[in-house]
């Protein structure tokens, strides 16, 4: 089966569609989680970006103490059209037709830890994009709003990507920690030989979210492009040590985290810290921050329990930052880790994630659950997200 898959990250940049042939190999479809039957295809991939005035819609409506219910659902609506706009053309691009989309939405509110609100103690998510208008516009049935479920279920609806990251990444005999950088860093740590349930996930905290907001404040620029501004700079590394004592980055996973801890706000008050450094000093403190906060998680609370691990694998737009990935690999050193690209197992580092929710749709599809309750914490496997039919 043809299934696109739709990503819209917390960068807030743009649209980003994976088109994968999903397979099932051996006996008939059980209804049990068993991805060791499931294989997948790439077949093509392609980024559209949100319009200025779309993208400064979505950055107002992430996290916002003030928002317009009318504008939300218009954002709800117009993202959709977006969305099926955005398959149509990578049909097209591609001489491909999907037979089903899954479609993650754009993430305005992400609250994985629960917080009191009228009474009840609740852990929250939203992401926006209409699954039925996708669904009307393309012509077949969309799987959307896949996060609740885990939720639900006691998970922290995130990470998801783990099913997609054990799927293609787990080895007989190599252990491999695999970590996406996108807005947020997160990652996934496979020991040799692992089932499901051995597999580690979680957030390791910001990835380009806190480089691109410092660079768009202190620059005018939506992120640091190559990562030169970054190369420019000096770390300030008082700042980083100060940083790495916060609540979040101490916090044992499962644990998950967003704009709510790491957007505006986080981003006001690290330039604040950094005094009077120079810009190209910020930028480079906030590279080295991701960079810095990657290692630490791995330091402790992988190594010290998870067994050997040789491969780093490294997904998402930091893997296009060279200055980024020269810091990871001077902490990563000291580890013993080798660093490596998705691209080398064959699927594009800037395809995994819309991909991964192409995966997950042919799960839902099919009945079966594709979270990892090891990873979010959820208190047992979830079929995830919601159907919406053409």
């Amino acid at each position: 089966m043809i299934v696109a898959g739709i990503m819209s990250g917390t960068s807030a940049d743009g649209i980003n569609v994976a088109l994968i042939d999903v397979v099932w190999r051996g006996r008939p479809r059980p209804r049990a989680s068993t991805s060791s039957n499931l294989a997948f295809k790439f077949l093509g991939q392609a980024e559209y970006p949100y319009p200025k005035k779309v993208r400064q819609a979505v950055m107002e409506a992430m996290n916002a103490k003030q928002a317009s219910v009318a504008n939300l659902a218009r954002l709800n609506f117009l993202l959709a059209e977006l969305y099926a706009e955005a398959v149509l053309a990578t049909q097209r691009r591609f001489h491909l037709q999907a037979e089903l989309i899954g479609c993650h939405g754009q993430t305005l509110y992400h609250q994985g830890e629960p917080a009191k609100f009228l009474g009840s103690k609740l852990a929250v998510t939203w992401q926006t994009g209409e699954g039925a208008v996708l669904a009307a516009r393309v012509g077949v049935p969309v799987v959307s709003d896949f996060r609740p479920a885990d939720m639900a279920a006691g998970g922290k609806g995130a990470p998801l990507v783990p099913f997609l990251d054990y799927l293609l990444y787990r080895d007989p005999q190599v252990g491999r920690i695999v970590q996406n950088i996108g807005g947020i860093a997160n990652l996934t740590a496979i020991p040799a030989s692992a089932a499901a349930k051995q597999v580690t996930a979680f957030d390791t905290g910001p990835g380009n979210m806190l480089i691109d907001a410092v660079t768009d404040r202190l620059f005018g620029r939506p992120y640091d492009g190559d990562g030169r501004i970054a190369a420019s700079g000096a770390i300030l590394i008082p700042v980083i040590s100060d940083l790495l004592r916060l609540p979040f980055f101490r916090r044992k996973p499962p644990k998950s985290a967003g704009r709510e801890e790491f957007g505006r706000e986080f981003a006001r008050r690290f330039v604040n810290r950094c005094g009077r450094a120079s810009k190209p000093d910020v930028v480079a403190t906030a590279t080295a921050l991701t960079a810095r906060s990657i290692a630490d998680a791995i330091s402790r609370f992988v190594l010290p329990s998870r067994g050997k691990f040789r491969d780093f694998i490294v997904s998402g737009g930091g893997a296009n930052n060279p200055t980024l990935l020269a810091m990871l690999a001077n902490e990563l050193r000291q580890l013993h880790l080798t660093i490596r690209t998705s691209d080398e197992f064959g699927l594009p580092s800037e395809a995994k994630e819309a991909a991964a929710f192409a995966l997950m749709a042919y799960e839902t599809w099919n009945h079966r659950p594709s979270n990892i309750p090891s990873a979010t914490g959820a208190n047992r496997p979830a079929i995830l997200g919601k159907i919406s039919y053409a």
